[in-house]
């Protein structure tokens, strides 16, 4: 029974820790770009889209699909760096196990 209770403590701990993580990545912020810097995208952590940035060189009135297309490549691009960031994090708690639904 001692061994049940040290590992329910075990598990609600590693529980706070994740709530905690979460918290963090929430604050942290990773920027995609595209069209080497003239679409950028900021997302957080928990991969929300926080920001979009069109320079003007990249509107073109004649060629709407390209820009359609620099944004979709930056978020595209925001979205994978913030994954491997939440995932990187994760991994410090987990030690490396792959636990699905964490994020």
């Amino acid at each position: 029974m001692n061994n049940m209770n040290q590992m329910m403590k075990q598990v609600k701990k590693m529980q706070e820790q994740m709530l905690k993580a979460q918290e963090d990545l929430a604050n942290r912020t990773i920027e995609g770009t595209s069209g080497g810097g003239v679409v950028s995208v900021t997302v957080n952590g928990q991969k929300k889209v926080t920001a979009v940035v069109i320079k003007p060189e990249a509107v073109d009135p004649d060629d709407v699909e390209m820009l359609q297309d620099l944004v979709l490549s930056a978020i595209n691009d925001a979205m994978t760096k913030a994954e491997e960031m939440a995932g990187k994090e994760m991994s410090k708690l987990t030690g490396g196990m792959n636990i699905p639904g964490l994020f």
